[in-house]
């Protein structure tokens, strides 16, 4: 999977761990003297960092000798280098969202014909629900497929009961049913990950992993559920797939699933994170539906003065602004951004360093994305009961108390920009976010840190508040930042 959060060990892994340091170690240089030995001394050069980690995830796989491999595309997939697997046991498309345009193209059809580009011939793909283009051009493209071995005794438009041998001329293509369908009269499935986004990421994992058992000849894997003939294409340019009974071991494995920074809470006394590496508007509104949930779910202190701060960075081609927007609703006090990079020098920090983009770019883009929060701040004043109009004090913004919260402080001697921050690392964002108060992070310096004027005014009410709320959210790498911050051993 890609990409790592802290180590880049963590792309690998055998029966759920990371591969062992040693592990590592051994089959990168093999991999890697291997290539050297070999490469065309005409066009000498060696795959590029994503290509080399994959080739040696499939060296690792194979001579650990796995049972199974679950191969997580790097981007898009018709042309991702994990494509070249040609006879995989079954694909699955989770819900597909704007991302990588200048890539991938700018609509949900132009990306919807790459991820289906690793359909194959006769492998039983599954899908979860999309619109409805994006899943006629995910048929069109299964359609396409040659002729291979496919399931036996399927054909097209039927519902597949499992096992391979006779040929056809496609993939077949399966919507994959609402969870709820696998669901008994009293037994809900309980899901290690929390938002409502996860519920179609199940269903398309127990399709994926009852295809695998069939495939190993398993028995007793809960009956399947047959779906009716008039409900099965009734509106839908793919069939609906049966549902079936998971078993015990299915729903233990939902249950305890795990996945850091995705919906991911860790509370630390008065500081409560909130990290979750959504990147997309589609996994952005997901986001928001959880923080909101989960925020709600925290013991209110009594005096009400809980502080809500947002820890933002995106990467990439992705539309900030658009992101951005979308993250009002959850009324932050404080919005702060910064770069990926966990200290201002990152020379002893290989697995996270980013050689494509310098500290420059990276704080260019933090100012403009200060700059659209701004903006969509005073867009919003008026609007929205809990965000009063902001008073304009000789030309500049002046922060009034969103939900009361900036009442803790005497009023501010000067006008001050809006309530935003920028930080040129996140080991100073944390430190100023948390003031001391999350025994893991020291407390910022007490001068010169913080030449913004609301930083000082902030510190004392992020001091003084019962209960602080930190969404970190926009970026997988901006999240894996802060996670080897607020948890050292991850980084062992």
């Amino acid at each position: 999977s890609s990409p790592h959060l802290v180590q880049v060990r963590e792309r690998i892994r055998i029966n759920g761990q990371p591969i062992s340091k040693e592990l590592f170690s051994k089959y990168f240089w093999f991999v890697y003297n291997r290539l050297e030995e070999t490469k065309d001394p005409e066009h000498a050069s060696m795959p590029a960092y994503f290509r080399f980690l994959t080739i040696m995830a499939f060296h690792v796989f194979l001579q650990e000798k796995v049972d199974l491999a679950v191969v997580e595309v790097g981007i898009g997939g018709a042309y991702d280098c994990t494509n070249i697997i040609r006879a995989p046991v079954v694909c699955g498309i989770s819900s597909l969202g704007i991302d990588h345009t200048s890539i991938l193209g700018d609509t949900m059809e132009k990306i919807a014909w790459q991820k289906g580009g690793i359909f194959k011939p006769g492998v039983p793909a599954f899908t979860v629900a999309q619109p409805e283009r994006p899943l006629e051009v995910l048929r069109d493209r299964a359609q396409e497929r040659e002729v291979s071995w496919v399931p036996r005794g399927w054909t097209w438009g039927t519902p597949w009961q499992g096992g391979f041998s006779h040929l056809s001329p496609q993939c077949p293509l399966y919507l994959c049913p609402e969870l709820d369908a696998f669901e008994g009269d009293h037994r809900a499935l309980e899901l290690g990950l929390a938002g409502a986004h996860q519920r179609s990421n199940a269903a398309l994992a127990l399709q994926l992993a009852r295809t695998w058992l069939q495939r190993r000849g398993c028995r007793g894997l809960g009956e399947l559920k047959e779906v009716p003939p008039a409900v099965e294409l009734a509106g839908r340019p793919v069939p609906l797939a049966p549902a079936f009974q998971p078993t015990d071991a299915m729903i233990q494995g939902l249950r305890d699933t795990e996945w850091l920074g995705r919906t991911q809470v860790l509370p630390r006394g008065p500081v409560t994170w909130y990290l979750d590496g959504a990147h997309t508007t589609s996994s952005v509104q997901a986001c928001v539906r959880w923080f909101r949930q989960a925020a709600l779910k925290q013991d209110k202190p009594h005096d009400g003065s809980e502080v809500r701060v947002l820890l933002f960075n995106a990467t990439g081609d992705r539309d900030t602004a658009a992101l951005l927007k979308l993250l009002l609703p959850c009324h932050f006090d404080y919005a702060v951004f910064c770069p990926n990079f966990t200290e201002v020098s990152v020379a002893n920090n290989a697995d996270q360093q980013n050689f494509n983009v310098t500290l420059e770019n990276a704080l260019t883009r933090c100012l403009e994305n200060q700059r659209t929060w701004t903006r969509l701040l005073e867009e919003k004043g008026g609007q929205d009961p809990w965000l009063p109009a902001p008073l304009r004090t000789g030309g500049l913004l002046q922060p009034t108390p969103p939900r009361g919260t900036l009442l803790l402080v005497p009023p501010a001697p000067r006008p001050l920009n809006s309530p935003s921050l920028v930080f040129p690392c996140l080991a100073q964002a944390l430190r100023w976010v948390a003031q001391g108060r999350d025994p893991r992070l020291a407390a910022p310096a007490a001068t010169g840190a913080h030449p913004h004027p609301i930083a000082s005014s902030g510190a004392v009410l992020l001091r003084e508040a019962a209960a602080v709320s930190v969404l970190v959210t926009g970026s997988l790498h901006l999240v894996g930042g802060v996670l080897r911050l607020l948890d050292p051993t991850l980084a062992q």
